[in-house]
C-alpha cells in the first residue's frame, strides 16, 4: 500500500513518498500501483502546499487504492455528489479532460494539476482548462455539437435542481447565442483565442461559465 512515512508527532518526516516492498492489500495486488511524483515537484507544479497535497493523496488513495482512477470509478465518485440528477456524460467528459495523456486513466498527479488550476488558477488559466473541456475530439476548435453536448451534460447532471424546468431544446438556444458571440469570423468553430477573446469581455459569458466551476 503507498504510505506517507510520518514521524512520532504526526508530522511527515520526509519529502518523498515512501513505498513499503510488500503490499498487503490483497486488492491492490491484483491492479497496478501507480508511483506518484515527489511532493517537492508537485508543489512546484501546482498551486497546493505540501501539507495540503499530502491531505489530497489520502483522500485520492483511499477511493482508489492503486493509485491511478479509471473512467466508470470516477463516475460513480463524481456522481453521488448529484445524486438528483444524471453525471454520468458530464463525468465523462471531465475525465477526458482531466486525462491529458489519454491512457483511459487519471493518476494522483493529473487530478491535483487540474484542481490546482481550477481552484487557484488565474482567470486565463482557467478558461484555456475549460477550452480544452468543450474541446470533446481535442483537434484544437470547438465546434457548436461539442458546446451543446457539455451544456446538456450539466442540465442533465443539475437535474431537479435546474430552475425553472428547462425545456428539452434550452441547451440549444442557451448554445446559440454564445456560439454567434464567440464565432467572431463565422467559420463555425470556436479558436482558443476567439474563445478566450470572447469570455474575457462578456460579463454574460463568464457568468455562464461560472456554473461549471461550481459543478467542478
Amino acid at each position: 500500500m503507498i504510505l506517507l512515512q510520518k514521524g512520532s508527532e504526526g508530522e511527515t518526516s520526509r519529502d518523498h513518498w515512501e513505498f513499503p516492498d510488500k503490499i498487503e492489500d490483497e486488492l491492490e495486488m491484483t491492479m497496478v500501483c501507480h508511483r506518484p511524483e515527489g511532493l517537492e515537484q508537485l508543489e512546484a507544479q501546482t498551486n497546493f502546499s505540501k501539507r495540503e497535497l499530502q491531505v489530497l493523496y489520502r483522500g485520492f488513495k483511499n477511493e482508489c487504492p492503486s493509485g491511478v482512477v479509471n473512467e466508470e470509478t470516477f463516475k460513480q465518485i463524481y456522481s453521488q455528489f448529484f445524486p438528483h440528477g444524471d453525471a454520468s456524460m458530464y463525468a465523462h467528459y471531465l475525465f477526458n479532460a482531466f486525462d491529458t495523456t489519454q491512457t483511459g486513466s487519471v493518476k494522483f498527479e493529473d487530478f491535483v494539476t487540474a484542481l490546482s488550476i481550477l481552484l487557484r488558477g488565474t482567470v486565463h488559466e482557467k478558461l484555456r482548462w475549460t477550452f480544452n473541456l468543450y474541446d470533446i475530439n481535442k483537434d484544437g476548435y470547438i465546434n457548436k455539437e461539442e458546446m451543446i453536448d457539455i451544456v446538456k451534460a450539466i442540465y442533465d447532471m443539475m437535474g431537479k435542481y435546474t430552475y425553472p424546468v428547462l425545456k428539452d431544446d434550452t441547451p440549444r438556444q442557451h448554445v446559440d447565442v454564445f456560439f454567434q458571440k464567440m464565432d467572431k469570423n463565422k467559420d463555425g468553430v470556436v479558436t482558443l483565442d476567439e474563445f478566450l477573446e470572447s469570455c474575457q469581455e462578456d460579463d454574460n459569458i463568464m457568468r455562464s461559465l461560472q456554473l461549471f466551476e461550481n459543478v467542478m
